[in-house]
This record gives C-alpha cells, structure tokens and sequence, in this order.
C-alpha cells in the first residue's frame, strides 16, 4: 500500500463518521477500524526500531495530526456532556 491509499483511508474514516451525523457520544465512542489500528501500530514500531522509509514517515505524521484533532474533538465532547 502506498502512502496516499493509506492516508485517504484514514481520512475517509473520519469523513464518513462525520457525514453520517455525530453525538457528543459518537464522538466519545469514535474509533478507527481494527485494519487502520494495525497499520498504524506497524508505523509506530518502524518508526522506534528507525526503519521508516521518508514515505512512512509522511503516513505517521498524518495519522498523528488527525489522531490530534480527534483528541480535541473528544475532550470538546466530554465538555458537551458534563454541560448537560
């Protein structure tokens, strides 16, 4: 798989998620499919054992900044909740 499929996976996870309309809780309960965890568990141990290739690399630094967003999405969500 190259980088761009892999990356445009991800995105289109997400994009769907939020197309198919979104709760705080769906929000709260939001994770990535089990094919997705896994490529990014393999790109994490490459990249401690310093075998990335520079297109990994690029890989890792998107799912790192959606993994950041989603982040910032689900504390926003716990907020959503507390406040009602």
């Amino acid at each position: 798989m190259t980088t761009s499929i892999n990356t445009a996976k991800v995105y289109d996870e997400i994009v769907d998620f939020i197309a198919a309309g979104t709760t705080p809780e769906s929000v709260v309960k939001f994770q990535l499919s089990d094919s997705t965890k896994e490529r990014l568990e393999y790109l994490v141990y490459q990249h401690k054992m310093g075998k990335l290739t520079p297109e990994e690399k690029k890989e890792l630094d998107h799912f790192l900044t959606l993994e950041h967003i989603m982040r910032l999405a689900k504390a926003k969500a716990h907020q959503y909740l507390k406040a009602e």
